[in-house]
């Protein structure tokens, strides 16, 4: 993962990505202008051990009536979550349920219409809709490394897993230590979200 070469897929990612600065307000422009030298720096800090996330940023998107908290973590982490996703992303993919279409690379929202399609012109005619109140943000830590240290090993990993999770909340001046969660807007947080609900998409078949 401290690779340079991965480092470096990971910012490509990032840098496609665009967005908005974290707290150290860095921006993915500056972070281009210098970036042999930022990719250097993390790849060094993740092999010596070192290297600790900085704060995410909180902001709030409109949700129906209400507001969505949003997380932006600064450039560098999200480059380092880029190249921890492209590590352990393959290790997971091929376990989850084929049907599953959210934040599935290559999958998306065109195909789950696609297979609703099939159903109705198959002769099914019910649909159940279901959401999980703020699910991003209720993850329970324990219960999720557990699920991802049933695949990983690597102590190295897994507690920079937890380095994500446990990453401070900041919102104006404010800051606080999340409990449960993975901040909804973090590179990594989807495919965390999707190994925790992977259970229930088997108990769904």
């Amino acid at each position: 993962m401290f690779r340079l070469d991965t480092l470096a897929l990971g910012w490509a990612q990032v840098e496609k990505n665009a967005g908005a600065a974290g707290v150290d307000r860095m921006s993915v422009k500056r972070f281009a202008q210098a970036r042999d030298r930022y990719l250097a720096e993390l790849a060094q800090a993740l092999q010596d051990g070192s290297y600790r996330p900085q704060p995410v940023r909180r902001l709030y998107i409109p949700k129906g009536k209400g507001r969505r908290p949003l997380g932006i973590p600064a450039v560098k982490d999200r480059v380092v979550q880029a190249a921890l996703k492209l590590v352990i992303e393959p290790i997971f993919e091929h376990e989850f349920e084929p049907r599953s279409y959210g934040f599935r690379p290559g999958l998306g929202c065109k195909d789950a219409l696609r297979e609703v399609d099939r159903h109705v012109k198959a002769g099914y005619c019910w649909v159940v809709d279901a959401d999980l109140q703020s699910y991003f943000d209720s993850i329970p830590h324990s219960h999720l490394l557990a699920r991802v240290a049933g695949r990983i090993s690597d102590g190295r990993v897994l507690e920079l897993i937890q380095y994500f999770l446990k990453q401070d909340i900041m919102e104006d001046m404010t800051r606080w230590t999340p409990t449960s969660g993975s901040p909804q807007g973090a590179v990594v947080s989807p495919l965390l979200a999707n190994l925790y609900l992977h259970e229930l998409d088997v108990e769904m078949l």
